[in-house]
């Protein structure tokens, strides 16, 4: 199983901080071993996987899900198909093209 679609990507979250094993942030470089927890956040969801198996070379996705246990919570996938409507910013219907004011609030909540 894929945690992200490149290794650049995969870099760049360990780098931030983003990838933890058995609770301890990891290097881009570290080696996993079997048994291993690794929690993830992409986007916004905190996947969590256990290492079952590990393979040589790259190969497909099924392939590299057979080697990984999805531990992730169902409420975990479901919290992006939520909106967020707490902002309080409700444009009406119908109120034309929002304003470079109402842009910058917005890009300001998100």
């Amino acid at each position: 199983m894929r945690l992200y679609k490149t290794r650049t990507l995969a870099a760049d979250a360990c780098r931030r901080g983003d990838v933890l094993v058995n609770g301890q942030t990891a290097k881009p470089s570290r080696e996993v071993r079997i048994g291993e927890t690794i929690r993830a956040k992409t986007g916004h969801i905190t996947r969590t996987v256990c290492v079952g198996g590990l393979i040589e070379k790259r190969v497909s996705a099924p392939v590299a899900a057979q080697n990984a246990e999805d531990l992730t919570r169902p409420e975990e996938y479901a919290r992006p198909r939520e909106k967020d409507f707490s902002s309080g910013i409700v444009r009406p219907k119908g109120a034309g093209r929002p304003t470079k004011r109402d842009r910058r609030k917005l890009e300001e909540l998100l």
